[in-house]
């Protein structure tokens, strides 16, 4: 799942509810794997299969219109517990950006330590994205992690998001927290030689 972010432009999917928790993004049930494989394909599981596990017709990620690698959700996105699964799940199903107004912080953070990159956007721009996405699937959107920028390309409509400097880095660079210490081990190590005795 580590992969380098630069500018990603693509299709979306969007998903215009509020308040999705990290049970809806996935189910409390597939929490016992300690393994960060499989839990894309239960991605929305209860949403995407009905009770007799055959497809649900009607959800979005089962409309073959809707693709592509960021996900367009409302308000208050990933609520509720903890569960680092959750990021597991958007990043093993492929979604790379996930933009949104609000973001609950602890699933904000997961998703950047799982390379998953949550843009914040205005309610106004988020609704105009949703707007643009219903009227025509094929809406593109760009996302400029150097220069924090995100673009509704179909109408050049364009806003600002704000990270964290060391996940940017982090992020443009393909390292986790341990690659990151690896990367300083040399400036961890003359520290140590100055201030321990």
């Amino acid at each position: 799942m580590k992969q380098k972010f630069n500018i990603i432009t693509s299709t979306c999917v969007p998903l215009p509810l509020e308040n999705v928790d990290t049970d809806q993004i996935i189910p409390a049930r597939f929490l016992k794997a300690t393994d960060k494989e499989g839990f894309g394909d239960n991605l929305f599981r209860d949403w995407r299969y009905r009770p007799d596990g055959s497809l649900n017709p009607d959800f979005v990620l089962n409309n073959p219109a809707y693709d592509g690698t960021i996900l367009v959700a409302g308000k208050n996105f990933g609520s509720g517990s903890s569960r680092e699964h959750a990021a597991w799940a958007i990043a093993g199903y492929g979604f790379r950006v996930v933009i949104s107004s609000f973001f609950a912080d602890i699933h904000k953070n997961n998703e950047l330590n799982n390379f998953v990159l949550p843009v914040v956007v205005t309610e106004e721009f988020l609704a105009e994205l949703f707007a643009c996405i219903a009227e025509d699937p094929k809406t593109e959107v760009e996302v400029d992690l150097p220069q924090q920028t995100v673009t509704n390309k179909k109408t050049g409509r364009k806003e600002h998001f704000d990270i964290n400097a060391y996940k940017k880095h982090c992020l443009m660079n393909g390292l986790d927290d341990i690659d990151f210490l690896v990367e300083n081990r040399d400036k961890t190590e003359q520290w140590e030689e100055k201030n321990i005795v």
